[in-house]
Formats: C-alpha cells, sequence, structure tokens
C-alpha cells in the first residue's frame, strides 16, 4: 500500500512536469512555432474547437505560421480568433490561408517571456510541493491507523522528499534551458 502512494506520487509529478513543458512550448523562443496557437480556439459548429483541429498549420520560414483551414468559411473567425489571443502579430489572410508573420523579438519581448516562464516554474515547483504534502497526509493518515510504524513513517516522508527535489530539480533544470532558447539571438 505504501509503495503504490510512492508510485502514484511519483507519477502525479510526473504529469505535472509533462504540463509544464506543453506551457513552455507554448512561449515564443525566436522562432516561430505552431503550438503558440495551441490556446486558440473557435467557434466550430458550436462547439470551442482549437486551431489545430480545424485547419492545417505549417511553418514556412523561421519567423512565419500559415493556418489553411479545411473549411475556407472558417477564415475569418480563425482571423478573429488569433486577434483575440493577443498574440502580437497581424493575421493575414490571403483568401486561401492565414499568414502569420513574427517580427524580430526585442531584448524587451525576450525579458517578458523569460517573465513569463519564471512564473510558470513557479506554479509548477507549488504543484510539486502540493504533490508531496498529499502523499505525506496519507502516510500520517496510515501511521494513526497503525497501518505503518513510525519508523515506516519517516522512511517514507524521506521518500518523498527526494522525489520531490528531484522534479523541482528537473524544473530548474528545464527553466534554464527555455530561458537561454529565449534568450539566444
Amino acid at each position: 500500500m505504501p509503495e503504490t502512494i510512492l508510485l502514484e506520487t511519483e507519477e502525479r509529478m510526473e504529469h505535472t512536469i509533462l504540463a509544464l513543458h506543453k506551457e513552455f512550448a507554448t512561449v515564443r523562443s525566436g522562432r516561430a512555432n505552431p503550438k503558440m496557437l495551441e490556446r486558440v480556439a473557435i467557434d466550430y459548429y458550436g462547439v470551442e474547437s482549437p486551431i489545430n483541429q480545424v485547419a492545417g498549420i505549417s511553418v514556412p520560414e523561421a519567423t512565419q505560421i500559415y493556418i489553411k483551414p479545411y473549411d475556407k468559411s472558417l477564415l475569418g473567425q480563425i482571423e478573429r480568433a488569433i486577434f483575440a489571443a493577443n498574440l502580437g502579430v497581424t493575421p493575414a489572410n490571403d483568401g486561401i490561408g492565414i499568414r502569420l508573420v513574427f517580427p524580430p523579438m526585442t531584448e524587451e519581448n525576450r525579458r517578458d517571456s523569460v517573465k513569463s516562464i519564471h512564473k510558470m516554474s513557479e506554479d509548477c515547483k507549488v504543484a510539486i510541493r502540493n504533490i508531496r504534502r498529499d502523499a505525506i497526509q496519507h502516510f500520517k493518515k496510515m501511521e494513526k491507523d497503525s497501518t505503518i510504524t513510525e519508523d515506516d513513517l519517516r522512511y517514507y516522508e524521506d521518500e518523498v522528499q527526494k522525489l520531490t527535489d528531484k522534479y523541482t530539480d528537473r524544473i530548474d533544470e528545464d527553466f534554464k534551458t527555455k530561458e537561454k532558447d529565449i534568450m539566444h539571438i
């Protein structure tokens, strides 16, 4: 039973890291990245749908994204959704698709992006610590119910802390890597 709690704890922490990587992918780092559009959704027959489900997205050049909807009647909706998402670009509609041309990032843009990923990293660390707290509460309850001994409780608390340290270190490494990617000219 305590081993399954440890495994569940590690699994939850791993999912938190994966969620952080998805969030990092939405932050611009100099090159055009289709993942920046993941948060942009349109109303497609009454259902909020991400753009990548209603259109093909390609990167013809390092500073451009081209969106070609499967249904050309969606061009106006996609254009409005991109404006509303405030991506910092003006969509150019050519009648077949929408071209997004990203200007070179300024020093100020880069610093804002770094602040953004720093906040994401800190939020992820808080989530990891909350997972640690939940696991330790499980173990304390088990000790109170006499399912495990006091020594076992200390052992499992140490194991959970080791997991927490491992994953917070990974968050720091991922942050530094993304920061380097953003600040690289």
